[in-house]
Protein backbone atom coordinates (compact mmCIF):
# COMPACT_ATOMS: atom_id res chain seq x y z
CA UNK A 1 0.00 0.00 0.00
CA UNK A 2 3.03 2.33 0.57
CA UNK A 3 3.81 1.80 -2.50
CA UNK A 4 0.62 2.51 -4.11
CA UNK A 5 0.31 6.23 -2.14
CA UNK A 6 4.10 6.88 -3.77
CA UNK A 7 3.08 6.31 -7.07
CA UNK A 8 -0.26 8.58 -6.64
CA UNK A 9 2.00 11.79 -5.76
CA UNK A 10 4.11 10.87 -8.83
CA UNK A 11 0.70 10.60 -10.86
CA UNK A 12 0.21 14.44 -9.96
CA UNK A 13 3.40 15.46 -12.17
CA UNK A 14 2.09 13.27 -14.80
CA UNK A 15 -0.27 16.42 -16.04
CA UNK A 16 2.92 18.38 -17.03
CA UNK A 17 3.00 16.12 -20.16
CA UNK A 18 0.04 17.93 -21.38
CA UNK A 19 2.05 21.32 -21.87
CA UNK A 20 4.17 18.98 -24.05
CA UNK A 21 1.80 19.09 -26.64
CA UNK A 22 2.05 22.91 -26.73
CA UNK A 23 3.89 24.02 -29.42
CA UNK A 24 7.85 24.68 -28.31
CA UNK A 25 7.60 28.33 -29.73
CA UNK A 26 4.66 29.40 -27.44
CA UNK A 27 6.67 28.78 -24.78
CA UNK A 28 8.89 31.25 -25.17
CA UNK A 29 7.52 35.26 -24.62
CA UNK A 30 9.03 37.26 -27.45
CA UNK A 31 8.18 40.43 -26.98
CA UNK A 32 8.24 44.08 -29.07
CA UNK A 33 11.14 46.15 -27.49
CA UNK A 34 12.28 49.67 -28.18
CA UNK A 35 16.08 50.50 -26.87
CA UNK A 36 15.73 53.54 -24.22
CA UNK A 37 19.84 53.27 -23.63
CA UNK A 38 22.77 51.77 -25.19
CA UNK A 39 26.49 51.83 -24.35
CA UNK A 40 29.54 49.76 -24.70
CA UNK A 41 30.17 46.83 -21.90
CA UNK A 42 33.50 48.29 -20.01
CA UNK A 43 34.23 44.71 -19.57
CA UNK A 44 34.10 43.36 -23.01
CA UNK A 45 34.49 44.31 -26.55
CA UNK A 46 32.35 42.45 -27.88
CA UNK A 47 29.10 43.07 -25.63
CA UNK A 48 26.76 46.79 -26.01
CA UNK A 49 24.90 46.92 -22.55
CA UNK A 50 21.24 48.50 -23.23
CA UNK A 51 17.74 49.29 -21.36
CA UNK A 52 14.97 47.67 -22.59
CA UNK A 53 11.66 49.10 -22.46
CA UNK A 54 9.03 45.94 -23.06
CA UNK A 55 6.44 47.25 -21.68
CA UNK A 56 7.34 46.57 -17.73
CA UNK A 57 7.28 48.53 -15.02
CA UNK A 58 10.45 49.07 -15.39
CA UNK A 59 12.97 48.97 -18.47
CA UNK A 60 15.12 45.62 -18.89
CA UNK A 61 19.12 45.72 -18.56
CA UNK A 62 20.41 43.00 -21.43
CA UNK A 63 23.55 42.21 -22.51
CA UNK A 64 24.11 41.83 -26.39
CA UNK A 65 27.00 40.01 -28.36
CA UNK A 66 26.19 42.56 -31.19
CA UNK A 67 29.04 45.09 -30.54
CA UNK A 68 31.46 43.90 -34.08
CA UNK A 69 28.10 44.25 -36.20
CA UNK A 70 26.49 47.15 -34.99
CA UNK A 71 27.56 50.48 -34.02
CA UNK A 72 26.25 53.02 -31.60
CA UNK A 73 24.68 54.70 -33.99
CA UNK A 74 22.84 52.07 -35.55
CA UNK A 75 21.97 50.33 -31.82
CA UNK A 76 20.75 53.48 -30.67
CA UNK A 77 17.65 54.91 -28.08
CA UNK A 78 14.60 54.37 -30.23
CA UNK A 79 15.46 51.17 -32.31
CA UNK A 80 12.54 48.82 -32.04
CA UNK A 81 13.87 45.32 -31.45
CA UNK A 82 12.26 41.73 -30.43
CA UNK A 83 13.44 40.57 -26.85
CA UNK A 84 13.36 36.97 -25.18
CA UNK A 85 11.73 37.68 -22.26
CA UNK A 86 10.98 34.55 -20.16
CA UNK A 87 15.31 33.84 -19.93
CA UNK A 88 16.90 33.56 -16.92
CA UNK A 89 18.78 36.56 -15.58
CA UNK A 90 22.19 36.04 -16.44
CA UNK A 91 25.91 37.55 -15.79
CA UNK A 92 27.47 38.67 -18.97
CA UNK A 93 31.22 40.01 -18.60
CA UNK A 94 30.29 40.51 -14.91
CA UNK A 95 26.89 42.34 -15.97
CA UNK A 96 23.40 41.60 -15.26
CA UNK A 97 21.68 40.83 -18.47
CA UNK A 98 17.75 39.92 -18.31
CA UNK A 99 16.82 39.02 -21.84
CA UNK A 100 18.06 38.65 -25.10
CA UNK A 101 18.09 40.62 -27.95
CA UNK A 102 16.97 38.34 -30.81
CA UNK A 103 18.57 39.25 -34.61
CA UNK A 104 19.83 37.24 -37.80
CA UNK A 105 23.00 35.76 -39.23
CA UNK A 106 23.01 35.34 -42.83
CA UNK A 107 25.61 32.47 -43.65
CA UNK A 108 28.13 35.16 -44.74
CA UNK A 109 28.13 36.27 -41.40
CA UNK A 110 26.10 39.84 -41.53
CA UNK A 111 23.85 40.51 -39.02
CA UNK A 112 20.69 42.30 -38.68
CA UNK A 113 17.78 42.64 -36.02
CA UNK A 114 14.43 41.29 -36.47
CA UNK A 115 12.82 44.75 -37.19
CA UNK A 116 9.15 44.99 -35.95
CA UNK A 117 6.17 47.07 -37.90
CA UNK A 118 6.40 50.52 -37.15
CA UNK A 119 3.24 50.43 -35.37
CA UNK A 120 3.83 47.43 -33.23
CA UNK A 121 3.22 48.06 -30.01
CA UNK A 122 5.94 48.42 -26.92
CA UNK A 123 5.60 44.98 -24.63
CA UNK A 124 2.92 43.21 -26.99
CA UNK A 125 4.02 39.58 -27.34
CA UNK A 126 5.11 37.84 -30.84
CA UNK A 127 3.09 34.93 -31.62
CA UNK A 128 1.84 33.18 -34.50
CA UNK A 129 -1.94 32.16 -35.97
CA UNK A 130 -3.16 29.58 -34.97
CA UNK A 131 -0.68 28.42 -32.11
CA UNK A 132 -1.57 29.04 -28.53
CA UNK A 133 0.19 28.76 -24.82
CA UNK A 134 1.15 30.57 -21.65
CA UNK A 135 4.93 30.87 -21.59
CA UNK A 136 7.05 28.74 -19.60
CA UNK A 137 8.61 30.10 -16.36
CA UNK A 138 12.49 31.63 -16.68
CA UNK A 139 13.25 28.17 -14.45
CA UNK A 140 11.30 26.17 -17.06
CA UNK A 141 13.13 27.88 -20.25
CA UNK A 142 16.50 26.79 -18.65
CA UNK A 143 15.63 23.52 -17.28
CA UNK A 144 13.82 22.21 -20.49
CA UNK A 145 16.38 23.74 -23.05
CA UNK A 146 12.91 25.78 -24.11
CA UNK A 147 15.21 27.79 -26.50
CA UNK A 148 18.04 25.41 -28.00
CA UNK A 149 14.69 23.67 -29.15
CA UNK A 150 13.05 26.84 -30.71
CA UNK A 151 16.05 27.87 -32.57
CA UNK A 152 16.97 25.63 -34.62
CA UNK A 153 13.42 26.36 -36.66
CA UNK A 154 13.77 30.03 -35.91
CA UNK A 155 14.74 31.96 -39.40
CA UNK A 156 13.80 34.23 -42.18
CA UNK A 157 12.03 33.08 -45.70
CA UNK A 158 12.86 34.44 -49.06
CA UNK A 159 10.57 37.49 -48.80
CA UNK A 160 13.23 37.98 -45.31
CA UNK A 161 10.24 37.23 -42.56
CA UNK A 162 10.53 35.90 -39.75
CA UNK A 163 9.54 32.18 -38.74
CA UNK A 164 9.29 29.44 -37.27
CA UNK A 165 8.70 25.77 -38.48
CA UNK A 166 7.91 27.98 -41.32
CA UNK A 167 5.24 29.88 -39.93
CA UNK A 168 5.49 33.90 -40.28
CA UNK A 169 6.28 35.57 -36.75
CA UNK A 170 3.43 38.35 -36.08
CA UNK A 171 2.87 41.24 -33.95
CA UNK A 172 -0.73 42.83 -33.87
CA UNK A 173 0.85 45.40 -37.09
CA UNK A 174 2.44 42.33 -39.42
CA UNK A 175 5.34 40.43 -39.20
CA UNK A 176 8.55 40.74 -38.39
CA UNK A 177 11.25 41.37 -41.01
CA UNK A 178 14.71 41.69 -41.69
CA UNK A 179 16.43 44.17 -44.10
CA UNK A 180 18.05 41.71 -46.91
CA UNK A 181 18.62 38.10 -44.66
CA UNK A 182 16.76 35.74 -46.71
CA UNK A 183 16.83 32.55 -46.02
CA UNK A 184 18.70 33.02 -42.82
CA UNK A 185 19.02 31.50 -38.90
CA UNK A 186 17.90 33.72 -36.47
CA UNK A 187 19.44 33.70 -32.92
Amino acid sequence: EKKEKKEKPAAAPAAAPAADDQPEFTKLEMKVGVLIKTWHHPESEKLFLEEVDVGEEKPRQVASGLRAHFTLETFCPGRKVVVVTNLKAAKMAGAESAGMVVACVHPEGKVELLDPPADAKVGERIFIEGLTGEPSTPAQVQKKKILLAVLPDLKTDGACIATWQGKTLMTSAGPLKVLSNANSPIS
